[in-house]
């Protein structure tokens, strides 16, 4: 909860501008997270006259159980930038304002509990429930599709797992059973492809509906996992690479911060 939340302890010999900034920085930052265990915030500003011009030399902030929005845990993420410039008056009033947009360094680590756990919020679900598509539709004899269960399994070499069930409608449902690759397109998607369906599993009667509903959910997650709707205000993620390591799924990148966000 909030109030767990550990700021840094300044380090011994840091002056009165590096106090007063870690302690508006750390304010600032907690607040943006439905929840957190920890957040630590470090900002380096030597000597501290510079700070009266607004020049901070850099800003480093790593928060470890953190959930964004009430419903999108992350194991860890972590933010570091090089020189910024902020607005001295903002400090003072116990806030931190951005005179100029700047860039900073990012990574996201994301376990697989917490993925499956984001599949409940109700910004995927909505995404998932009572689909009228013609290609599901003509499947249900024209009733709305469902996709209401939904695992994954992170796997090696950037894989992953997808167990589901679909709900036709009609009182059937239909599991699916399928591995992946998951990938990084133009710097803010997270992509699915190259399917692998596997209906060993799958009763016999139900196995060629299952694969085209396998491929039609790969295509759903193919379009629904884009970064711009689960940016805070204010900051926009840029993904280089992903990886897959054991129950991790790591995002490497960059934040493009035009503005501290403001409380969600």
């Amino acid at each position: 909860m909030l109030g767990g939340l550990t700021g840094l302890t300044d380090p011994k010999g840091s002056d009165w501008g590096e106090r007063m900034l870690n302690t508006v920085a750390s304010q600032t930052i907690r607040h943006l997270f439905t929840q957190s265990e920890s957040v630590e915030v470090s900002v380096r500003c030597f000597p501290s006259s510079k700070l009266l011009q607004g020049s901070i030399d850099s800003f480093k902030m790593k928060g470890r159980g953190l959930v964004i929005r009430k419903d999108f845990a992350a194991e860890e993420i972590s933010i570091e930038t090089d020189a910024v410039a902020i607005d001295f008056s903002s400090v003072l009033s116990g806030k931190l304002r951005l005179k100029q947009p700047t860039q900073a360094i990012a990574q996201v680590v994301l376990l697989e509990a917490g993925i499956n756990q984001s599949f409940k919020a109700e910004l995927v679900t909505k995404r998932l429930e009572n689909l009228t598509v013609p290609a599901l539709t003509a499947l249900s004899g024209g009733q709305p599709v469902s996709f209401p269960e939904i695992q994954v399994q992170l796997l090696p070499e950037n894989r992953m797992r997808i167990l589901a069930k679909a709900d036709l409608n009609n009182g059937e449902l239909v599991p699916l059973n399928m591995t992946v690759t998951i990938g990084i397109e133009r710097r803010r998607r997270v992509s699915f492809k190259d399917p692998e369906i596997e209906l060993d599993s799958v009763p016999e009667a139900q196995r060629e509906i299952s694969q085209t509903l396998s491929l039609a959910l790969v295509e759903i997650l193919d379009n629904m996992v884009d970064l711009d709707r689960f940016d805070l205000d204010g900051v926009k993620m840029r993904l280089n690479r992903l990886e897959t390591e054991g129950q991790k799924l790591i995002f490497s990148g960059y934040a493009e911060i035009e503005r501290i966000p403001k409380n969600p």
